[in-house]
Formats: structure tokens, C-alpha cells, sequence
């Protein structure tokens, strides 16, 4: 496998933590609007695909292979998770 092959396998396993994140960081921008003015878009979108690369990683030793929906279901719980912590959502 050369290096461009390699890199494309990895931006296409990153790739829906990335997505999700700038969704679910867009969505806090929305409906949170006051809080998420302080924190900005590049940290919470940081964090969140940090977080998602994590659990896509976990999903990939515990399934053995990338691509499962429980994987991706809990992609999205733990992004959203992260997102209503980052803007402190049980004040609301």
C-alpha cells in the first residue's frame, strides 16, 4: 500500500467524526446561540472530532473492521454528549 492509498483509508475512516462534529457544533450555534458566541467554532470543533476519532478507534478494536452502525450510533451519542457538555446545556 503506498503512502496516498494510506491516506486515503485514513481521511475516509476520519471523515464522519469530522462531518458530525461541525453538524453538532453548527446545531449548538443554533439553538444555543448565547452560550456558543463565548466558545467560538474552532475549539468545540476540535474537541468533538478528537472525541469521535476516539470512539471510532474503540468501535474499530471492538468489531475488529470500521463501518458498523452501532460504531457510528455511538459516534453521534458521544459528539452530542460532548457538545451539550462544551455549552453546559443542563443550564437551558
Amino acid at each position: 500500500m503506498n503512502p496516498f492509498i494510506a491516506l486515503n483509508h485514513l481521511l475516509n475512516f476520519v471523515a464522519p467524526a469530522f462531518v458530525i462534529a461541525v453538524v453538532m457544533v453548527g446545531c449548538g450555534q443554533l439553538f444555543f446561540r448565547q452560550r456558543a458566541k463565548l466558545i467560538g467554532w474552532i475549539k468545540p470543533v476540535a474537541i468533538n472530532f478528537i472525541v469521535g476519532c476516539a470512539v471510532l478507534l474503540a468501535g474499530l478494536w471492538y468489531f475488529g473492521n470500521d463501518g458498523k452502525w452501532l460504531s457510528y450510533m455511538a459516534l453521534s451519542v458521544a459528539i452530542a454528549t460532548t457538545q451539550w457538555v462544551l455549552l453546559r446545556g443542563w443550564w437551558a
